[in-house]
């Protein structure tokens, strides 16, 4: 699984000019199944978001002289008692070694994307709270708005074995 989290303020998803998602502080993460994907992978991953550290502690201060404020880097979306929004993105793992046009083999298809997504959601629902997890809507062409706190950005892939 690929992933790009993002610390953010607020985050949404609008389908059909209609939003079906929001969130307040926490964390949006747009993910990526692939082919070789497993639950082994969706646990590993689930595991790691919740536990995260990329927000700040506010009951101390900085230990550097910056313009943070809080100590950075203390505090995972369970401590804060965040949010978290999902987005599916199949083009995530997208390739354009040939020509123009993206290439999207190495994404998984249909019923074994969804089925790792689905469980996905469903680990970190069981850390964080089903009220505190929303995701998009799976397929469909969305619009996805933020505001990124920080900026943090964050890349992971399952595959890597620096994971």
């Amino acid at each position: 699984m690929r992933v790009v989290i993002q610390k953010v303020r607020s985050a949404s998803v609008t389908v059909e000019e209609k939003v079906i998602s929001s969130i307040g502080k926490g964390l949006m993460i747009l993910v990526g199944i692939s082919t070789k994907d497993t639950m082994e992978d969706v646990n590993r991953l689930s595991k790691k978001i919740l536990s995260l550290r990329v927000f700040e502690d506010l009951s101390q201060p900085p230990e550097t002289a910056t313009k943070w404020y809080g100590k950075p880097w203390a505090k995972s979306v369970i401590d804060i008692q965040g949010e978290i929004l999902s987005v599916s993105q199949f083009t995530l793992y997208g390739t354009i070694k040939k020509g123009t046009k993206p290439d999207f083999h190495k994404a998984a298809k249909g019923h074994h994307a969804v089925e790792l997504y689905g469980a996905f959601l469903e680990e970190l629902a069981k850390g964080l709270g089903e009220e505190k997890v929303k995701d998009g809507e799976f397929g469909a062409m969305m619009d996805v708005a933020l505001v990124n706190d920080g900026p943090v950005t964050i890349v992971w892939d399952t595959s890597d074995p620096m994971f």
